[in-house]
């Protein structure tokens, strides 16, 4: 998400192909083999800069995502997860990545608008077109995601093999219903906004750009933040305590979880890639563990679509 042309205006602080490039380089010696993208992030710029800036290396060595359903384009036909939709999206993906496919083709989000088996047969097309190697899904409720695999059980068709869910220390929700059925199901989880849009990284008065221009955050987490703040006071304590960073400590607490396989993080710096590869050294202890996890309260559910507020267009 961090990847793509700002000055289209969807995320502000976006970084541009030169910064970009130079990003996805560091990553790459860093042993990061990863790389998570949308068709809608910076209206597709985000898929021609990462497709530019691994021009060069091996595919076979490394992991490609990209996702369908949203679209920024307002005309009929070309947002949600119709056949038509789908087919179309993937070529255009593919297009802007400079591939001849993705490793993992996710579904950003559940289409109450399209039968479910139209969605699964169209994805298993895809798969056996060999345009991608692996389905995923994203952020909807666990009743729907069991429902499209079972349906792609019983027509033998592809499943979704990952879950890229909403889950850090200030959104739990997931841990209900989602992390055990992925446990249950061999389902590899690849959590977002592990770090809360960077309310986890730093005090609780401090901000950023990113924080004062990102209003998907603010629908995520202002309603909550009176009851979040006591969280956010706990990574500090931890991360005092063992002498590293808060975001360390933030992402060590969701690799310590055995449903995460590994979070989708947004670095837009360096830096940030460094910070986030320290995580893998933290051993939180069962008491900095319930330290980090006592002051969360119930959230309403983030993410997940309702059907009766469906954020696109036919």
């Amino acid at each position: 998400m961090g990847l793509g042309d700002a000055s289209l205006g969807q995320f502000p602080w976006a970084i541009d192909q030169a910064a970009s490039t130079k990003l996805v380089q560091h990553a790459l010696d860093l042993g990061i083999n990863f790389f998570d993208t949308a068709n809608i992030y910076s209206y597709g710029t985000s898929e021609q800069y990462l497709g530019q800036a691994l021009k060069n290396a091996n595919h076979d060595e490394i992991v490609v995502a990209t996702k369908v359903f949203f679209t920024h384009c307002q005309r009929p036909n070309m947002a949600g997860l119709s056949r038509k939709a789908i087919l179309t999206q993937i070529d255009q993906s593919l297009k802007r990545l400079q591939m001849d496919y993705v490793d993992l083709y996710i579904i950003h989000r559940w289409d109450y608008q399209t039968p479910i088996e139209e969605t699964m047969a169209a994805l298993n097309d895809v798969v056996k077109s060999g345009k991608a190697r692996y389905i995923g899904a994203s952020a909807m409720y666990s009743w729907q995601f069991e429902r499209a695999n079972a349906i792609a059980r019983e027509h033998g068709w592809a499943q979704f093999v990952s879950m890229q869910d909403h889950l850090n220390l200030l959104y739990r929700e997931e841990e209900r219903e989602m992390l055990p059925l992925c446990t249950t199901e061999d389902i590899a989880v690849t959590p977002y906004s592990p770090l809360a849009s960077g309310r986890l990284t730093r005090d609780w008065t401090g901000t950023t750009k990113r924080a004062q221009t990102v209003t998907v955050a603010v629908g995520k987490y202002d309603s909550t933040a009176t009851q979040d703040e006591a969280i956010v006071q706990a990574v500090g304590q931890v991360a005092q305590k063992l002498g590293v960073s808060r975001t360390q400590v933030a992402l060590a607490w969701l690799l310590q979880k055995p449903a995460v396989t590994a979070p989708i993080i947004g670095g837009t710096k360096s830096a940030h890639l460094d910070e986030a590869v320290k995580a893998l050294d933290i051993q939180l202890s069962p008491t900095d563990v319930q330290t980090l996890e006592k002051p969360y309260l119930p959230h309403q559910v983030v993410g997940a679509l309702r059907a009766d507020n469906v954020a696109y267009n036919r």
